[in-house]
């Protein structure tokens, strides 16, 4: 293994260790439940926007594999301070790089620290996971 693969797999094991964003909100301005029924990843995720309409935090509570857990953690961190289109400008450029099967590498001006998520993409049964609060993400801003 590469020292930046060793160093991606150790940023992912933190996050799904010690997840940004962890804990609903008692206001819920936006929210969304997303399951995984391949392997029962399960997540809420709420989305809140501060008074200058830019993204304030990402909140959320699931249970699940290391991946579906880190890749909830590293949105919550990319999110917050976005606005709402430069946000859902990140999760097409995510989608895009998780559905290419390893042929897109994630943009890392873009995504930041989630782009270590990009070797998930060669596993087709694995993008579920990584995308499961990306999903409901985007479910959720439908409803701001």
């Amino acid at each position: 293994m590469s020292d930046l693969q060793s160093l991606y797999q150790e940023l992912i094991l933190d996050h799904s260790r010690t997840p940004h964003g962890y804990g609903l909100r008692d206001e819920i301005p936006a929210q969304s439940h997303q399951l995984n029924p391949t392997c029962g990843d399960e997540i809420t995720l709420q989305v809140h926007r501060g008074d200058d309409g830019t993204i304030d935090a990402i909140a959320w509570e699931g249970h699940g594999c290391a991946i579906s857990q880190a890749s909830a953690s590293l949105l919550a961190e990319l999110a917050e301070g976005l606005s709402v289109p430069e946000l859902e400008v990140r999760i097409a450029a995510f989608r895009d790089a998780m559905r290419s099967r390893g042929t897109i590498a994630p943009d890392e001006e873009l995504l930041g620290d989630a782009a270590a998520l990009g070797g998930v993409s060669k596993y087709v049964a694995r993008v579920k996971c990584a995308m499961l609060a990306w999903v409901a993400t985007e479910d959720a801003l439908t409803r701001l």
